[in-house]
């Protein structure tokens, strides 16, 4: 029987200023650890630290840019209409450093856990 998913969680974020994760589906709203869907929303000049988790994370930008860096130096700025995919074991950093931000809705296969995605310590 389909399920409604009524709305989402708040999720915290990390880095240097305030994000918003609204998890639609994954381990904390719906008890899923198969699949995360989240809505993003991060501000001009937000930067989380890099990071190195064990799923694949496939991004899709609704508006703005959202900047992604991997260890390589590599840097690719991913705009409205856009999206990029992340593979599991890669060193990742995001960051939406262009005015506006940007929104984008993230979906990590397994689900994002917080033990799983194994920041970097600054």
């Amino acid at each position: 029987m389909p399920r409604l998913i009524q709305s989402p969680t708040i999720i915290p974020a990390a880095g240097n200023k305030p994000k918003v994760i609204r998890e639609y589906i994954g381990r904390v709203n719906t008890k899923h650890p198969q699949v995360s869907i989240a809505a993003m929303e991060s501000p001009e000049g937000w930067v989380e630290p890099g990071q190195r988790p064990e799923f694949y994370e496939f991004t899709v930008v609704q508006s703005g840019t959202l900047r992604v860096e991997d260890e390589h130096g590599q840097v690719i700025d991913v705009s409205s209409g856009q999206a990029v995919i992340t593979e599991p074991g890669e060193w990742v950093r995001y960051s939406s450093p262009h005015a506006g931000g940007a929104t984008y809705m993230a979906i990590c296969l397994p689900a994002f856990s917080p033990d799983m995605v194994h920041r970097d310590t600054q």
